[in-house]
């Protein structure tokens, strides 16, 4: 009996210092004592597209908007006259204008009228003859002023002038003044009237103005 006790007592002992060295080597903590807590990676979310902002109007209001004033249009003449036709026989509706056709490098800037050597050539509004003038390219000349001295009639390549025909002397409309003809660079096989109409300038130069385009002047 004395020593079935003193086993036990030997034996409770014996695990009490097994328990107790085992206690500060942490053996008896649990398994998941023992390793340290793992942190949960942060979740990666993809990032949403950029949303474009909503679409505003352009400001269109007067303090936004430029201020832009446009290009004034070439004025026209004031006081077109309405001309006879400088060439007996020929009906204004049967031309075509040639006004800003390039001859010989320069502009046109006259009308040609077709017509047979020697057709009479008639005065296309009231007005004085100021020069009677021969040159090379416009051959035999007449220079006409209107009565208010504001527009110029050139008529060239005449044939030959009409008798008793000077500067100075006064034209009524539809008087005879010369014939057609092809002098200067006119072809010889070509006789036409070359007619031209300027503006004058406040110098009243009779070779010198704006060319205006005859044709829409017949009347």
């Amino acid at each position: 009996m004395k020593t079935l006790a003193a086993f036990v007592l030997g034996f409770a002992a014996g695990m009490v210092c097994l328990a107790a060295g085992l206690w500060s080597t942490g053996s008896l903590l649990p398994g998941h004592a023992l390793a340290a807590p793992k942190v949960p990676e942060a979740v990666q979310f993809p990032q949403p597209a950029a949303v474009p902002p909503p679409f505003q109007p352009p400001d269109t209001s007067p303090a936004a908007t430029p201020k832009t004033t446009p290009a004034p249009a070439a004025a026209a003449p004031d006081d077109t006259p309405a001309l006879g036709m400088p060439v007996a026989g020929v009906d204004p509706h049967t031309l075509r204008s040639n006004f800003s056709q390039t001859r010989g490098g320069h502009a046109h800037e006259a009308l040609d009228i077709m017509a047979p050597r020697g057709t009479e050539v008639l005065a296309v509004a009231e007005g004085n003859v100021v020069k009677l003038f021969t040159s090379k390219p416009g051959g035999l000349t007449v220079y006409q002023f209107d009565d208010t001295r504001t527009w110029c009639y050139y008529y060239a390549h005449l044939d030959h002038y009409a008798p008793g025909l000077k500067e100075g002397m006064l034209l009524r409309k539809g008087d005879v003044l010369g014939y057609v003809g092809s002098t200067g660079d006119a072809s010889p096989d070509a006789p036409h009237l070359h007619f031209a109409v300027f503006q004058l300038g406040p110098e009243k130069h009779w070779w010198q103005g704006t060319a205006v385009d005859p044709l829409p002047l017949f009347k």
